[in-house]
């Protein structure tokens, strides 16, 4: 006896064409959550953005080098594409004219460069990915070079990973070395010293070689100049500093990648938009006293859990600046420190 039990092959309860299915009138196939795997997709180095359409460049240092315009594809769209990126690109890579092919996803980042509106802001805007180096423009003079700018633009990279260069411009209209007093301290930073018509060209660009290196600075310091002098043929666009607010004005619009090339290698500059601000609000405050190597070095003799503010007791780093014993600059510094903690200090008060 079977255990189905009485079974009839001719019974109509099993007929399958009296199962009602939805009509598909698109006769297009169901929607489904799986993405395919794009195994054909290559590694392209995003080398601007503009407007939703990416310029990335496939092949890269191979004799079928070529740039492609690309789009992002839909399941990308709540994330940031930035220069500097790798990304996976499927389609029609070709790169012929009014060819389009598709970013269909982004290869993990080795470092990521963000910045926010100010220190109160969580909210950031990262600027590029996957930089080796950050190449801090400053001009000695027209306009003045601002300390604390560049202690903020330091945080920054070695918050990300990055290695900071400084680049001092227009040395032939003010002597920067008591400018430069104030980062002493800082161990192992390369700096250059460029004039009018005497710009260190060589030098800067052996320290570019087999580097992806980003170029930051307030509006006005020449950063622009300087990436045309590097790069024959950026055409990037230059400007000059209001003779009444002292300010510069914004030339550079957009972040791009530009290949520095020489007898001697190559490397990528990366030129970014001049700012005047340069919020930490993204950066984890416990990461804010290396970026003040000498006195990170002082700070260890600090009790546990020092704040290192200015009204923090038993404080190695006050306590230092009360005897006399921090240089001229080392005071300059730790004010700098102060009022960088300070501004975190208020941002967690202001969170609930």
């Amino acid at each position: 006896m079977s255990w189905l039990g009485d079974f009839d092959d001719d019974d109509d309860d099993f007929d399958e064409s009296r199962i009602r299915v939805r009509p598909n009138p698109k006769a297009n196939r169901p929607r489904t959550k799986r993405r395919p795997a794009h195994a054909d997709a290559q590694i392209a180095r995003v080398l601007g953005v503009d407007r939703g359409r990416y310029t990335v460049m496939v092949g890269e240092d191979t004799d079928e080098e070529r740039t492609v315009i690309a789009s992002r594809a839909r399941e990308l769209r709540g994330m940031a594409i930035v220069t500097g990126d790798r990304a996976r690109v499927v389609g029609d890579t070709s790169g012929d004219e009014g060819t389009l092919a598709r970013i269909v996803g982004i290869e993990e980042r080795s470092t990521l460069l963000r910045r926010s509106a100010d220190d109160t802001d969580n909210v950031e805007r990262v600027i590029v990915a996957n930089a080796d180096q950050m190449l801090v423009v400053v001009a000695a003079a027209d306009p003045e070079p601002r300390e604390r700018l560049v202690d903020r633009y330091l945080v920054a990279a070695l918050d990300a990973g990055i290695t900071p260069l400084l680049v001092i411009t227009k040395t032939d209209l003010s002597d920067p070395t008591d400018f430069l007093k104030h980062f002493a301290g800082i161990e192992n930073l390369q700096v250059f010293r460029s004039a009018t018509g005497d710009v260190p060209i060589e030098e800067i660009g052996r320290a570019l070689i087999g580097k992806t290196t980003v170029l930051v600075g307030h509006s006005g310091v020449g950063k622009s100049t300087l990436v045309n002098v590097l790069v024959p043929g950026a055409r990037r666009a230059t400007g000059h500093v209001n003779e009444v607010t002292g300010r510069g004005r914004h030339t550079s619009s957009s972040t791009v990648s530009l290949r520095y090339e020489s007898a001697e290698g190559r490397g990528w500059a990366i030129d970014t938009p001049g700012v005047r601000s340069f919020g930490l609000g993204h950066v984890n405050p416990e990461n804010i006293l290396r970026a003040f190597r000498d006195l990170d070095e002082l700070a260890d003799e600090c009790p546990r859990g020092c704040t290192h503010l200015a009204d923090a007791d038993d404080c190695a780093l006050n306590e230092a600046a009360a005897a006399g014993t921090l240089s001229e600059a080392g005071v300059a510094r730790l004010d700098s420190l102060h009022r960088l903690l300070a501004s975190f200090e208020e941002r967690a008060k202001q969170q609930p």
